[in-house]
């Protein structure tokens, strides 16, 4: 420890970590209007140590300062922050005359706060207030514990959009919600994996942070174990876990069907349902997540581009040989029952394209945006909405059915 006085280590609910704290006089001010004589200082290599002693579990965060001196050794300054983080201590990121390549490769590393120096007046108060509300809320968002024991065979049920505003994603996530309180008590797990790497919004939809530590998992599935995608899921709601999009926006083929496989036979694994979010592109893996899919719904709308869409996907599955008999068309904003002509113009369009239509959404309005804005599905948000009461009846009718095959076999 430095030589400033410290108080009992029973009391230390935060610590200041730096090269030498005396360099930041206005923090020492700050952190003793904030919180008294419950804070102590520490060494960058002293931290390190100290993460280790049973006393640092009581640490509900550390104030990281450093200055332009301290970019030499960046990377001992990822390494206080990854191990931080790693014994559930909050970092705030105190920097003076720090270059911004290094403040984004730190803030990457999982600082949860940045608050430059020198401090502007309440700065440090309010980011201390941020860091211990994000604290209140981790346990609707942790991750599950999965047991190894555990031994289902998940049902898959994909959603596609073949085009941009179809509704695909409100689909997968308010289908997963319906599915997971389908009963009352001891209802269905569900598992929804957004695989859509770089505008992945199943995060956004339910108000769900993104974190590195799933292009951690997606990196290396080979080592991935029960534990290792447990910690890549998050809870909603105790309802049903979540693998979001990753954090960073990456190229699709940075995983491989093999890659896809393994996860997915994890997720069947622990879970009766799988709900995936695709990408409107077709990868390299897309074959995977068809072949392993028991229902694979794809979203269309009423107009020529959804159209030639269509008949193009449809068109490569078939030349590639790949089932496409597990294709279920979802017309999204589909006409309503008194628009005659329109009814007749989805059933042209089927006919022409050489496909059933399965599934009509009916327009929900404007209540559909401002409930993913808000990170709730509809059921909580809107549960009387017309697209609403539709995916509720979809669900039931797969739960009923997969239910009826489970006891079958």
């Amino acid at each position: 420890m430095s030589t400033m006085p410290q108080p009992d280590t029973s009391l230390i609910v935060a610590c200041t970590v730096s090269r030498d704290v005396q360099n930041f006089d206005l923090l020492i001010e700050d952190m003793e209007l904030a919180l008294g004589e419950s804070w102590g200082d520490l060494g960058f290599a002293e931290a390190l140590a100290f993460f280790g002693q049973p006393e640092a579990q009581a640490l509900e965060f550390i104030a990281l300062a450093i200055d332009e001196t301290d970019e030499e050794n960046l990377p001992l300054m990822g390494e206080i922050i990854t191990q931080a983080k790693a014994g559930g201590i909050k970092v705030i990121l105190i920097a003076e005359d720090v270059t911004p390549a290094s403040l984004h490769a730190l803030l990457r590393q999982g600082a949860d706060e940045f608050v430059p120096y020198p401090l502007p007046e309440n700065e440090l108060g309010e980011a201390i207030e941020r860091v211990r509300l994000q604290e209140q809320a981790l346990p609707a968002a942790a991750a599950p514990s999965l047991q190894s024991s555990n031994q289902k065979e998940g049902a898959v049920i994909v959603v596609h959009g073949l085009a941009g505003g179809t509704g695909a994603t409100t689909l997968g996530v308010n289908l997963a919600w319906e599915l997971a309180t389908a009963e009352k008590e001891n209802g269905p797990s569900v598992c929804m994996l957004d695989l859509d790497l770089q505008y992945g919004a199943v995060a956004t939809f339910l108000d769900l942070p993104r974190r590195e530590v799933v292009y951690d998992m997606l990196s290396d599935t080979e080592g991935m174990d029960d534990e290792i995608f447990g910690q890549s899921l998050l809870t909603f709601q105790d309802k049903m876990q979540v693998l979001t999009a990753p954090m960073e926006m990456l190229p699709l083929d940075i995983i491989t069907a093999e890659d896809v496989n393994r996860v997915l036979d994890m997720a069947r694994r622990h879970f009766d349902y799988v709900i995936i979010d695709m990408p409107s592109t077709l990868v390299s893996w897309s074959e995977a997540i068809l072949t392993a899919a028991h229902v694979y719904f794809a979203t269309v709308e009423l107009d020529m581009r959804c159209a030639q869409n269509t008949l193009r996907f449809k068109r490569a599955l078939q030349a590639e040989e790949l089932p496409v008999e597990k294709l279920r068309y979802v017309m999204n904003r589909a006409p309503k029952f008194t628009d005659l002509s329109g009814k007749a113009r989805v059933k042209r369009m089927a006919e022409s394209l050489g496909i059933s239509i399965d599934v009509q959404m009916p327009d929900g309005g404007k209540p559909i945006t401002q409930g993913a804005d808000h990170g709730l599905p509809l059921a909580q948000s809107a549960p009387k909405n017309p697209l609403r009461r539709e995916i509720a009846k979809l669900a039931a009718s797969i739960h009923e059915l997969n239910t009826k095959d489970v006891k079958a076999a």
